[in-house]
């Protein structure tokens, strides 16, 4: 695990492309920032500081397209508790107003993570929403994340009669995470496909099931009628409105009316990774009072987390996320392969096999700013830009370099002449100034992990940036 963070320190990417700090409210990062400024060196909060800081604040959130019902709300709490508030000993009012406001934040997000109730056999969990919310490639991650967090067997249940080539996309993303999926193709009434598919986890035992429902451009009465059907078939432990959060107050205005007609039971955000305002995380859980029980923030199947206000909370402000961080490198290294490299470490052996299997691992716990923001002070480390497909293009460039080179050029670079990074450029797609920078990371990887092989876990930690 500590390999795979310490990628960051070793792959200077830079120069490809910038990155911008966290998209989600990103304006109320740098608002508070200048907030705190005006609040050094004061010994009590009064009003007048008050009213500044959340003058602020509140054209932040206003401008992530946070409701302004939810605004006034959180602007009032805060303002209740910091009014008069004494500074504690070692701390700052800029400090304080940072504390309040993260923690009004976690309230605001929720408080506290929210567990599904997984009893019942077979449990039935119903997606609904509108269509384009991404449903379909959430049922696929839910039920890969089920089966791996919790040990327990999902069944998928395309039901989408609507869609054109919705079933097909489930059976796809169902084999591609492993997952069994109902063939449901010649079937054209859901109802007779809610019936079969809980008569099918009955006699397999099946312990999960995850029903696909068709959605609409928009809310209509036949839609809702139909939802409303399938609900009194399948009797549902969960009903989870999936909402696409990068649509904003059009998506918690939806989930309302779900909610109004079906009574959901909570909210999955999707497309978390592409929001630039992020009201939508903000607005949902106090709009309509049910619990955001997870985001999704990659298009891969691995890209979807439970949500923890806490840490969302965390990351929202700047304050990075180590534990999801901790948790997604866990997920991603291959134990196996893990005690290989540490073995080799020891014996200063890493080679560019080993940083395959790396880069391969860094793929794997999402995209790269969502994983960079949980990097505590990684916002104000990196330069004003952005951060996206660039630099996931350059991983991607990487990694097809190494694959074209032999066994035998891999364990000894080397052996990279001229000739043979020509070949290597031609067969990669890449050009020989491409492999020459790949083998000048490669040189600071190297010297990285032989002071990792040899470090203590404190000093590991602080090396890392994380302690």
């Amino acid at each position: 695990m500590s390999q795979t963070l310490g990628l960051w320190r070793a792959l200077d990417l830079r120069p490809v492309l910038t990155y911008t700090p966290a998209p989600m409210l990103e304006g109320l990062q740098e608002r508070l920032a200048r907030v705190t400024k005006t609040l050094r060196g004061e010994g009590h909060l009064t009003e007048y500081h008050i009213d500044t800081a959340l003058r602020e604040i509140r054209l932040a959130l206003l401008e992530a397209d946070v409701s302004v019902e939810v605004v006034s709300g959180f602007v009032e709490r805060v303002r209740a508790r910091a009014v008069g508030k004494e500074v504690l000993s070692s701390v700052t009012p800029a400090q304080m107003v940072t504390k309040i406001v993260h923690e009004e934040l976690v309230a605001l997000l929720g408080g506290e993570t929210t567990e599904l109730n997984f009893k019942g056999r077979p449990m039935v969990i119903m997606l609904v929403g509108l269509q384009g919310s991404g449903k379909t490639t959430t049922a696929a991650k839910m039920a890969r994340w089920i089966k791996d967090r919790k040990g327990l067997f999902p069944l998928l249940v395309p039901a989408d009669t609507s869609r054109p080539a919705a079933r097909e996309q489930l059976l796809v993303l169902g084999e591609k995470a492993k997952i069994p999926t109902v063939d449901t193709r010649d079937m054209d009434d859901p109802e007779a496909i809610a019936r079969q598919a809980l008569r099918e986890a009955s006699i397999k035992g099946y312990q999960v099931l995850i029903f696909d429902t068709a959605g609409r451009l928009h809310i209509d009465e036949e839609l809702m009628d139909q939802l409303l059907r399938l609900k009194e078939i399948l009797n549902p432990g969960q009903i989870l409105f999936v909402a696409d959060s990068m649509t904003g107050q059009d998506a918690v205005r939806s989930a309302r009316a779900f909610h109004e007609q079906l009574e959901i039971t909570g909210v999955i955000l999707t497309k978390l990774d592409g929001d630039a305002r992020g009201g939508a995380a903000l607005s949902v859980r106090e709009v309509v009072g049910k619990p955001i029980v997870y985001a999704g923030i990659g298009e891969q199947i691995e890209n979807l987390e439970q949500f923890h206000p806490d840490r969302m909370a965390g990351r929202i402000l700047g304050m990075g996320d180590v534990l999801t961080l901790v948790e997604k490198a866990q997920d991603a290294v291959d134990e196996k392969k893990a005690r290989r490299l540490e073995a080799k470490l020891k014996k200063n052996k890493f080679d560019l096999e080993d940083l395959r299997d790396q880069l391969k691992s860094l793929k794997k716990m999402g995209p790269l700013q969502s994983v960079m923001e949980m990097v505590p002070g990684m916002n104000s480390m990196m330069p004003e830009g952005g951060m996206g497909e660039g630099q996931e293009r350059q991983l991607r460039r990487m990694e097809a370099c190494i694959d074209s080179m032999t066994p035998k050029e891999r364990r000894h670079p080397q052996l990279l002449n001229g000739s043979r990074k020509k070949r290597i450029a031609k067969g990669s797609g890449t050009s020989v100034e491409e492999i020459n920078r790949l083998l000048r990371q490669y040189g600071q990887m190297r010297k990285l992990m032989k002071r990792l092989g040899k470090a203590d876990p404190r000093a590991l930690k602080r090396q890392l940036g994380l302690g």
